[in-house]
């Protein structure tokens, strides 16, 4: 089977080429580059989602309502509990400045009654509910609570953000593949008188359609190319600028296995752009013509 791309110099000249002047490579080239970046804007949730997740997997806070006075009973039956790798109470002075957010200057009343907040973090495939229950025995009124619970809203809205990420890089290839398809059939519109001939003298639909994909696939790819390193730039300019927050967190938002999965879109939309112009065409050669 000959190759679709392939196209002699005799075939080509039948057929002026727009190269990168056409509309074909401009709106490949917008489209690859919000693909881009709403694509690396979800990788970056979805690494920010794991990150935090991995960082309160085991990571647990008991907390007594009514003041510090039970605390170091709740620490002691912590620690004789097995699995139990690490623990610490939270300073009272944290507790203030916290309240002092909320609060005001009220925060810093001496008279004002502080919780006692105890964090610790548990051994992988230990059994924190017994531990839990073991603390809330020990000392009425304390509650193990877990970290990953309580963030399990944000991580919900992570998930979700990545998600609407990927329905968005969706969308955008399919208007991308819209976009091919009008390029295709506006191009047999102004080539008419042309592929009529060829026709007449016997050409088939398959070899005037090899005349319109090869450079609609050489324009996807240029224009590709184009937006994702335009897209390319600006992310690491932002990245570059984001160092101190990459610091924080150990590690940066977008690793070097989700810098190829993006170097693979600029190539992934012109092999979409070339299988949906050549079925766009052949299906309008055999309706229209």
């Amino acid at each position: 089977m000959k190759n679709p791309l392939f196209v002699t110099d005799a075939e080509q000249r039948l057929i002026p080429s727009g190269g990168i002047r056409g509309p074909v490579p401009v709106l490949i080239a917008i489209m690859t580059f919000v693909m881009v970046v709403v694509a690396a804007a979800g990788l970056a949730l979805a690494n920010t989602s794991a990150v935090v997740k991995s960082g309160v997997e085991h990571r647990y806070s008991i907390q007594i309502a009514d003041g510090a006075a039970k605390a170091p009973a709740a620490m002691a039956a912590a620690r004789a509990q097995p699995g139990v790798v690490r623990i610490a109470q939270v300073p009272p002075e944290d507790l203030r400045r916290t309240l002092e957010r909320w609060l005001g200057p009220a925060g810093q009343e001496a008279d004002l009654p502080l919780p006692a907040i105890i964090d610790l973090d548990i051994r992988p495939g230990a059994d924190s509910a017994a531990v839990g229950r073991a603390i809330e025995q020990a000392v009425p009124g304390a509650r193990f609570v877990s970290h990953r619970t309580s963030l399990e809203p944000l991580l919900k809205a992570l998930r979700g953000l990545t998600l609407l990420a990927l329905g968005l890089v969706l969308l955008i290839a399919l208007a991308s593949a819209a976009a091919v398809v009008l390029a295709a059939r506006g191009a047999l519109d102004t080539h008419r008188g042309t592929i009529e001939v060829m026709h007449g003298i016997g050409a088939t639909d398959d070899q005037v359609a090899r005349l319109f994909v090869r450079q609609i696939a050489i324009d996807a790819l240029l224009g590709g190319v184009a937006g994702a390193a335009a897209a390319g730039l600006i992310i690491a300019l932002i990245l570059g600028g984001a160092s101190t927050a990459t610091m924080l967190a150990g590690t940066p938002p977008i690793g070097w296995n989700d810098v190829l999965w993006l170097v693979t879109l600029p190539l992934a939309i012109a092999l979409l752009a070339t299988q949906v112009a050549r079925s766009a065409l052949l299906r309008a050669l055999r309706e229209r013509l």
